[in-house]
């Protein structure tokens, strides 16, 4: 039996999914479906096919602990994590993976797949699995073209061609299309020769570097120099920053797949949905008589075809149809559902103005834990933080700002400067400007505590780091 080795592509921001979707937390780490996230959902559904390896996972960089985090709560341990310092689409991704396996095994099958798909009937997707890991053997350069449910507009499309003669069930590719206007897909589904393009792809490691070495051989030296001056952190690999960012931005469709000869497609009828927009999530739930689609604390009266997620606090709707609705504890979006794609321009719209709620949550998460904003003012500032179990923030201090602790539950143990205290509920302690001093968490529960910054300058950037045991600059 073959090994087939999943690379992980999980560099994405989700903009469309705002305001739950956010820079620092994009979508494939949200659980938006179900209990786990996308990204937990993408590994763990290989996990029944004996032949799958561990995950090779290629992600940005600040989302390094998130990712770390989630692999351990489904017992996965990845063959490396792979830090890009900026993004640059997924050529070089699948481009620096394909390297890696290929130092190893020249024939080692790759199964590229985005971190942000759902696919709903497994045993189906393994079996197109299976399929065109037959044909990568025979040298081709395999996608998964989705049969088409619908007429949409917001895919790009690939055309069939003749079966391939050493995998059955496979085909060659005849074209990959843009998306198409609405007349033109009615077209393509109706004639039953067109797929969905999923952006998943199945191949040997160098069979693909043979084709980006001829199609795009900047892309595969820029790759290969940030791969080769990459250097190990805990338990990341982060490819250097000044190769890789010379390295052009380009997709893998556009790199290779639509110029190659050797592409070749597997139909999957798999229950797919990329979760493109909000709307698509409306597609998938679970549904009330009235076709709303809800999650959190909502109350609807005489209310169709809704979907409302309420995050943080009771959102109740009335006498309206066909909305989406998404509260967060900062943010509520509002929107007609057939206009959600246009969440994006809401977000260009953010970043022109130079606003942060793009960017974050209120609720900011840490290798170590989290903190949350609670208020501000001329000043000051109060924070909720939680520091996990065994965990604790970097030893450092601040040239702005003093702070006091006051511990809620658990146990805390406080460096400041040169004493040690162990705190305990409703004890508090106070760090005086320019004093070092560090947090921990050495008991077996969470750790919650109560922080007022007061100081003439409050922001995230006044940390002087001495030590810190997730090596964070």
């Amino acid at each position: 039996m073959t090994t087939l080795h999943p690379v992980i592509l999980s560099g994405g921001s989700g903009t469309r999914l705002w305001p739950l979707s956010r820079a620092a937390l994009p979508k494939q780490l949200l659980p938006l479906a179900g209990e786990r996230s996308l990204l937990q959902d993408t590994v763990d559904r290989l996990s029944h096919m004996p032949e799958i390896a561990a995950p090779l996972m290629i992600c940005n960089v600040e989302h390094r602990f998130m990712i770390a985090e989630q692999m351990r709560e489904i017992g996965v341990a990845p063959r490396a994590i792979v830090l890009e310092p900026v993004g640059r689409n997924t050529a070089p991704a699948i481009a620096v993976a394909a390297l890696m396996l290929s130092r190893d095994d020249p024939e080692a099958l790759m199964l590229v797949l985005p971190a942000d798909h759902l696919i709903g009937d497994i045993p189906a997707f393994h079996a197109a699995i299976r399929t065109a890991a037959e044909a990568a053997r025979g040298g081709h350069l395999t996608t998964f073209g989705i049969v088409a449910s619908s007429p949409e507009t917001g895919y790009g499309y690939i055309k069939q061609g003749a079966p391939l003669a050493d995998a059955d069930g496979a085909r060659e590719v005849a074209a990959f299309v843009e998306k198409p206007d609405l007349a033109t897909a009615k077209a393509y589904v109706a004639s039953g020769d067109y797929y969905w393009n999923s952006g998943m792809f199945l191949f040997r490691a160098q069979d693909f570097l043979t084709e980006l070495a001829q199609l795009r051989p900047d892309i595969l030296e820029a790759s290969r120099a940030a791969l080769d001056q990459a250097r190990n952190d805990l338990d990341f690999v982060r490819l250097d920053p000044a190769a890789f960012e010379a390295c052009p931005s380009e997709s893998v469709d556009y790199a290779v797949m639509e110029k190659t000869r050797r592409a070749a497609v597997v139909p999957a009828d798999i229950a797919w949905n990329d979760i493109g927009a909000w709307s698509a999530l409306w597609d998938v739930a679970e549904k009330d008589a009235a076709g709303n689609a809800t999650r959190g604390d909502v109350m609807l009266e005489n209310a169709r075809n809704n979907f409302v997620r309420a995050e943080s606090r009771m959102v109740a709707a009335l006498g309206v149809d066909d909305l989406v609705i998404v509260e967060t504890a900062d943010v509520v979006l509002v929107a007609k559902k057939d206009q959600v794609q246009d969440v994006k321009k809401l977000v260009d719209r953010l970043k022109a103005e130079q606003r942060c709620e793009h960017l974050i949550h209120k609720q900011v998460y840490r290798p170590w834990g989290w903190y949350e904003g609670i208020d501000d003012g001329d000043r000051f500032q109060v924070k909720r933080i939680m520091v996990k179990p065994g965990e604790k923030l970097s030893l450092q201090m601040h040239h702005h700002r003093a702070e006091h602790w006051i511990v809620v539950s658990g146990t805390a143990r406080v460096t400041c400067g040169d004493t040690v205290t162990l705190l305990t509920e409703n004890q508090s302690t106070y760090i005086p400007l320019g004093t070092s001093h560090r947090l921990e968490n050495p008991g077996k529960i969470d750790l919650h505590m109560i922080e007022v910054q007061s100081g003439s300058y409050l922001g995230e950037d006044d940390i002087v780091r001495f030590e810190d045991i997730y090596q964070r600059s």
